[in-house]
C-alpha cells in the first residue's frame, strides 16, 4: 500500500487501542490499569479519546462494571487480529538473533527429496540469508505461523495468495536395477503381475495410470506396500521391494545416480502440476523471498523444470 493511501486512513492511537483491548477483555478499567501499569484515570482518558476519535460509544457502564456495546464487540473482533500481527512482527524484530532469516515451510517429500539437497547451493550463493526450513503436510497460515514461503503439494485452490506452479513434472513408473533384473518387465501389460508400491498422497494413483493408458487388467493389482509419504515409497523402491508410480521431480536424483530407473519410455509418463510455491502478494517485494524464488527458478530449470 502506498504511503499516500495510508495517510488517508483514520488511524487511532495504538495506546488507545491497547487500553480498549485490555478493558474489553478484563471488563474493568481498574484491572486493565493494573495490567497496563498506569492509573485508572489514564485508562479512562484513553477510552474516551478513542470513542471521540471514532465518534461512537464502545462501552456501556452499569452496576457490574463496563461492558462492550454491539459496535464495540465488532470493533474488538476486527482489530484484535491486526494488533496480534503487529505484536508478533515487532517481537520478531526485537528478539530475532538474525535479521535475515527466511522461513520456508514445505510438504515433507519435496523438502526432503529436492529442497534439502539443494540448500548447499543457496548457502554458497547467498550466505547473508539463513534458511529456516519446516516440513509438514499442514496448511499453515503465513502470519499466525510466521512463515514467508510455503511449498505445497496439491490442487492450487488457495485464494488470495501468489501461486507459482512447478511445470514439466511427470509421474513415472520407476524401479531399482536389482528389481528389474530379478523381475523383468516385458511390456506394459506385465505391470499388474508385479509388486507395486502405493503412495496414498499422490494426486494421481496407479488406478488412474491404468485407466489413462487404457491398460486392460485381467486381475486386481497386488499392492506390496502402501505409504503416506512419497519419500518412503522412494526408499522402498531403492531397496528393490517393488515398482513405484511417482514424481519425476522428486525422483530426478535417484534416476541421475542410477539407483532407480524409469520402467517405460516417455510415452507412458503422466503429466501433472503437483507442487506450488505459495506466498502472500506483499512478500513479492521482500528481498529474501525474491532471492529465494529466483534461486529456485534457476535450480529447477537446470533439472528440466520451470517455475
Amino acid at each position: 500500500m502506498k504511503k499516500e493511501a495510508i495517510d488517508k486512513l483514520p488511524l487511532p492511537s495504538l495506546r488507545n487501542l491497547q487500553a480498549f483491548i485490555e478493558v474489553a477483555n478484563a471488563g474493568s478499567i481498574n484491572i486493565a490499569a493494573m495490567q497496563l501499569n498506569v492509573t485508572a484515570s489514564a485508562v479512562s482518558h484513553q477510552i474516551a479519546s478513542l470513542e471521540a476519535f471514532l465518534g461512537k460509544k464502545l462501552f456501556i457502564r452499569n452496576g457490574k462494571g463496563i461492558i462492550l456495546t454491539q459496535l464495540g464487540e465488532e470493533y474488538l473482533f476486527q482489530i484484535s487480529g491486526a494488533m496480534n500481527t503487529i505484536g508478533r512482527i515487532s517481537d520478531k524484530i526485537i528478539n530475532e538473533p538474525y535479521n535475515d532469516i527466511l522461513r520456508v515451510h514445505s510438504s515433507p517429500s519435496f523438502g526432503m527429496l529436492w529442497l534439502i539437497r539443494k540448500l548447499g547451493s543457496f548457502r554458497s550463493k547467498h550466505p547473508d540469508i539463513l534458511i529456516n526450513l519446516n516440513c509438514s503436510y499442514e496448511t499453515l497460515q503465513f502470519s499466525r505461523d510466521n512463515i514467508d514461503i510455503d511449498i505445497r503439494h496439491g490442487i492450487p485452490d488457495w485464494d488470495g495468495y501468489k501461486i507459482l506452479t512447478i511445470k514439466n513434472e511427470k509421474l513415472n513408473v520407476m524401479a531399482s536395477p536389482e528389481y528389474l533384473l530379478r523381475c523383468p518387465v516385458e511390456n506394459i501389460n506385465d505391470v499388474e503381475s508385479h509388486d507395486l508400491i502405493y503412495s496414498s498422497v499422490t494426486l494421481v494413483n496407479w488406478e488412474r495410470w491404468f485407466s489413462f493408458f487404457k491398460i486392460n487388467l485381467t486381475k486386481k493389482p497386488a499392492y506390496n506396500m502402501i505409504f503416506d509419504r512419497s519419500y518412503m515409497s522412494f526408499e522402498a523402491a531403492k531397496m528393490g521391494l517393488g515398482m513405484i508410480f511417482e514424481s519425476s521431480l522428486l525422483g530426478a536424483e535417484f534416476v541421475a545416480k542410477g539407483t532407480l530407473h524409469p520402467v517405460f519410455g516417455k510415452e507412458y509418463e503422466y503429466p501433472i502440476n503437483a507442487h506450488h510455491v505459495v506466498f502472500p502478494h506483499g512478500n513479492e517485494l521482500n528481498y529474501k523471498v525474491r532471492t529465494f524464488i529466483e534461486w529456485m527458478r534457476a535450480e529447477l530449470l537446470s533439472d528440466g523444470f520451470e517455475l
